[in-house]
């Protein structure tokens, strides 16, 4: 069998690899992990938004290598199609495709004032205007998707969407953001996941620190 790799940075830190990473193991893919340090150059870049492109994560498979959040999920998709990574209907893949391209392009303010941070909590942490309306429109997609497919997750069954937002629960989880009912247990549901649950253990014990995301706010 040929060796499948995945590249990821800080599981403490990097969204963009706990992405890559769920949706390699929500396709039962079975690969090998490569541990980028977040203190190689580039990888810092990228966990501070400061590199241009986005190269980690990265998957190697059969001899074709993969980077890219999204075409690591179309990739996937056409090689584990019984994965169910994309949903059944053509009107609900594009809808899928739609708010996962939102969340990979978007929500910058987002992103520069709630960095993933999974070893921290700051309760009552203020959000500031900007990324209040990241989140207002991420609260929004969530109670369409899953008012309009029934839930449990964004199109029914867990797949690509969810391993787009996961990282984003877990933002809202560190900075105390406050969600109602359905949106709280939506994320409950993302952080139960055994996945989830492989990935915070794991992040819980790197030792790598880097002070311009562990700064107390």
């Amino acid at each position: 069998m040929a060796c499948t790799t995945l590249s990821i940075s800080s599981k403490n830190y990097s969204s963009w690899s706990l992405r890559g990473w769920l949706l390699a193991k929500f396709a039962k893919l079975d690969f090998d992990e490569i541990l980028v340090s977040p203190d190689a150059a580039g990888a810092r870049q990228e966990l501070l938004l400061l590199s241009p492109s986005i190269l980690v994560p990265c998957l190697t498979h059969n001899g074709i290598k993969v980077w890219d959040t999204l075409a690591i999920a179309e990739y996937l998709n056409e090689v584990k199609p019984k994965a169910g990574l994309l949903p059944e209907t053509l009107a609900m893949r594009a809808h899928c495709r739609a708010i996962s391209g939102e969340m990979h392009s978007g929500f910058a303010n987002l992103r520069s004032a709630l960095p993933m941070n999974l070893k921290r909590h700051y309760p009552g942490y203020k959000v500031w205007a900007r990324a209040q309306a990241d989140i207002e429109r991420i609260l929004a997609i969530w109670h369409e998707c899953l008012t309009t497919y029934g839930g449990p997750f964004l199109f029914g069954k867990r797949g690509m969407a969810d391993a787009m937002y996961a990282p984003v629960v877990t933002r809202f989880m560190t900075y105390d953001v406050a969600l109602d009912g359905a949106c709280t247990a939506y994320a409950a549901r993302i952080m139960s996941m055994p996945e989830m649950q492989e990935w915070l253990a794991a992040a819980s014990r790197e030792h790598t620190d880097i002070d311009e995301l562990d700064r107390e706010f």
